[in-house]
């Protein structure tokens, strides 16, 4: 039997969608009654039987940081994906990001050692990984985390989160760990993402970042897990990014599908270091969520590119071609927005 945490998230959702497709029995937690609306809205772009695959999925109510909970959740478990964490790259959210995504994932790795689960898939991510030397120079799997550079608090969290399953791994329990780039996938308009970042280049953007990313469609990001979690494989890291590309090219091709205007003008690094600053003290002085760190405003200005070598050998694995996930996704978008 499968557990999955974070069900109720992009990359949760598609990947119960994926299980009870395949026939898997399946548990999945969720924290809040009304986020199951959003599963739901994900099995629709794909299936007409709607009801029957969703009745197949056995929902818990928990959070990964009440054990109690959790233990009603393992009873039976042979696999877990954790796909659940928090994500924000506002300072002030540091203990709260330290608490779900660090001490969930060590709340998860324990009731797996205990529960004798099988194996164990944590969703990381490319914030976890070190930082390249120069703008050619590749990140790949080994490049090393330095914990003195100038880390966004949710890559540190994500690189803590890392740890426990390491120490997971070697108190028994088999485990791989995928860093997906920027997912692209349908459904979620709303609170970060791309899904929001879709939604904000269709109302128009006037700047563009000049660093890059690494993107993967959702499918392929779920496909890999189980591929990685049916495979003798364990222990391992994976990046897992269908191609780089500028946040430039990005934006323009979002736009284009959506026949949306193209922004024009360069963010500069100048530019974003003004821009937080402000966004701080707009945060300082009237309370308003931060939407731009400093961390955040380097990472967007810096060219990061990301060697995806490994997990295409090991799985002998063919991405989708990101151009192609881009224009399905902007198609759900214009669906859902009666465009």
């Amino acid at each position: 039997m499968v557990l999955v945490t974070g069900g109720t998230g992009l990359v949760g959702s598609h990947l119960l969608y994926k299980l009870v497709s395949e026939g898997h029995k399946v548990n999945a937690i969720y924290r809040r009654k009304k986020t199951l609306a959003r599963v739901k809205k994900v099995f629709s772009y794909y299936t007409d039987d709607l009801e029957t695959l969703l009745d197949k999925i056995n929902w818990i109510e928990a959070d990964i940081t009440d054990i109690p909970a959790l233990e009603k959740a393992f009873i039976n478990i042979d696999y877990v994906y954790h796909c659940a964490a928090f994500v924000s790259f506002e300072p002030d959210k540091y203990n709260q990001l330290r608490k779900i995504n660090i001490e969930g994932t060590a709340n998860i790795v324990n009731l797996s050692i205990s529960n004798t689960v099988k194996k164990l898939c944590y969703v990381s991510s490319i914030a976890a990984l070190g930082k390249s030397i120069s703008p050619e120079t590749f990140i790949t799997e080994k490049t090393e985390w330095n914990p003195e550079h100038d880390n966004s608090v949710y890559a540190i969290t994500k690189y803590g989160a890392e740890l426990e399953v390491w120490r997971g791994s070697q108190e028994g329990v088999d485990a791989v760990i995928i860093n997906p780039g920027i997912i692209l996938g349908p459904g979620f308009w709303h609170g970060g993402g791309s899904g929001s970042l879709i939604k904000k280049i269709y109302h128009g953007l006037s700047y563009y970042p000049i660093g890059s990313a690494g993107y993967v469609d959702v499918y392929d990001t779920v496909g890999i897990m189980c591929r990685l979690m049916e495979s003798d494989i364990k222990n391992e890291r994976f990046i897992v990014i269908a191609e780089n590309r500028s946040f430039k090219d990005f934006q323009n091709e979002v736009a284009k599908y959506l026949n949306a205007k193209k922004a024009l003008k360069p963010a500069s690094p100048f530019l974003l270091n003004i821009a937080w600053r402000l966004d701080w003290l707009n945060s300082k002085l009237f309370g308003k969520r931060r939407t731009l760190s400093k961390q955040m405003a380097k990472s967007i200005s810096t060219i990061s590119k990301y060697d995806h070598s490994k997990i295409k050998k090991m799985l002998a694995y063919d991405f989708e071609d990101l151009d192609s996930s881009i224009n399905q996704v902007c198609g759900y978008f214009k669906e859902d927005m009666n465009l």
